[in-house]
């Protein structure tokens, strides 16, 4: 007989406090470490922590969920006020083999285990559909500086606003490095085989690899013309200085010529 239980991934903040929920939350996760904290709260019914804002529930009703992410707000840093969010759904079917279709994962037994290694690339799916808001976000802008500079042959971004965007840029590029770690085997997959085939197995459903190289790709081509803008600036910046010494001499010249006529 076949039995189903329904994944909710979302993205509520920038980051959470992990060491403030476990404090708050009275039971004892099964695992927990400095970046990801995974409760059971009954056979169906998981939910999982991770330190870049989001969290995932296994089994809960809409109710719950809104009551789940109400309880821990105190703990969001940055909260985002429109959530991201996926659904997936893990069906168990006894005697069939492994499958992974657009809207659900098909196993032959359930344990947390499962559910965990599930859970984790759902989030990293909806962690990586932020970055890829973010950078897409920043190459717009990117653009539309390129298209004055082409138009006008003057660069409008201003020293001030250069430096706040290079920090934009480097903050989502150490945020990307911190918190999507799907080039690393989950340790809970090592010595078991139906678990590595199934994280293997999610990863290529939800192209992690592939997306997370557009990123990069994105961040690398931003990287290159905020290069090119600096350059920009800094001539700017040397013509400037420049000027500013001459008209010094001939400040200097006028006074010495006004002094010996006087």
């Amino acid at each position: 007989m076949k039995s189903a239980i329904k994944l909710s991934a979302i993205l509520v903040s920038n980051q959470l406090d992990i060491k403030g929920i476990k404090s708050f939350i009275e039971s004892k996760p099964l695992s927990d470490s400095s970046s990801e904290l995974f409760y059971q709260f009954s056979e169906e019914k998981y939910v999982y922590y991770f330190n870049y804002g989001v969290i995932v529930f296994s089994g809960h009703s809409e109710d719950e969920i809104k009551f789940s992410i109400k309880a821990i707000q105190p703990y969001e840093r940055n909260p985002y006020g429109q959530w991201l969010r996926d659904d997936h759904e893990i069906q168990v079917a006894p005697g069939n083999d492994l499958e992974i279709e657009f809207e659900h994962v098909g196993v032959d037994h359930l344990n947390a285990r499962i559910v965990r290694i599930t859970m984790l690339n759902l989030a990293q799916s909806v962690a990586l559909d932020y970055y890829h808001e973010v950078s897409e976000n920043l190459l717009t802008e990117i653009k539309g500086f390129t298209k004055d500079l082409e138009r006008t042959g003057k660069l409008s971004m201003g020293r001030r606003n250069m430096l706040k965007f290079i920090g934009k840029a480097l903050n989502t590029q150490n945020d990307i490095a911190d918190n999507i770690y799907i080039f690393d085997a989950p340790e809970q997959v090592w010595d078991d085989e139906y678990l590595d085939k199934l994280h293997k197995g999610l990863i290529r459903h939800f192209d992690l690899r592939v997306r997370f190289s557009e990123i990069e790709y994105t961040l690398r081509i931003i990287e290159d013309n905020l290069s090119v803008f600096r350059e920009i600036s800094h001539q700017r910046e040397s013509s400037l200085l420049e000027w500013i010494i001459i008209i010094l001499i001939l400040v200097e010249v006028v006074d010495l010529f006004v002094t010996k006529l006087m």
